[in-house]
């Protein structure tokens, strides 16, 4: 199975690494430059694991991973924070936020890897309608 990664990120830069790196390591890759494309994108491609810039602009990012959470049918998505901010205050909201885990930016990729296959694997353990 080719898990599909929603990256919500509003910085093209990072956005184009961040896609091109989980493209070479054969993920199927949607993107999101808001969270209103964010949203949208959980009506229309289904993603199986989310990786969620905590600061789009003027936009609280971690509102879209507290939406994830509140739904049955989504709760076992995991959401992975990408930041900047990455103090231990600021990993704390992220975390009461729903997140499974945070990355500081720039990204490490090793840590990243290591990240989505723990977390897409406990996810593909649970069964459908949990």
């Amino acid at each position: 199975m080719r898990h599909r990664i929603l990256v919500v990120e509003d910085n093209q830069p990072n956005r184009e690494l961040l896609c091109d790196w989980l493209e070479s390591e054969g993920f199927e890759v949607v993107y999101a430059e808001n969270l209103e494309q964010g949203y949208a994108a959980f009506e229309t491609n289904g993603p199986h694991a989310v990786l969620l810039d905590v600061q789009l602009g003027r936009e609280d990012g971690l509102s879209l991973a507290r939406w994830i959470k509140q739904r049955q049918a989504l709760r076992h998505i995991p959401v992975i924070a990408v930041t900047a901010h990455a103090m231990v205050t600021d990993q704390q909201r992220v975390t009461q936020a729903g997140c499974d885990a945070c990355i500081s930016k720039p990204v490490n990729f090793k840590s990243l890897s290591q990240h989505l296959n723990r977390w897409l694997n406990h996810a593909t353990q649970i069964p459908s309608g949990a």
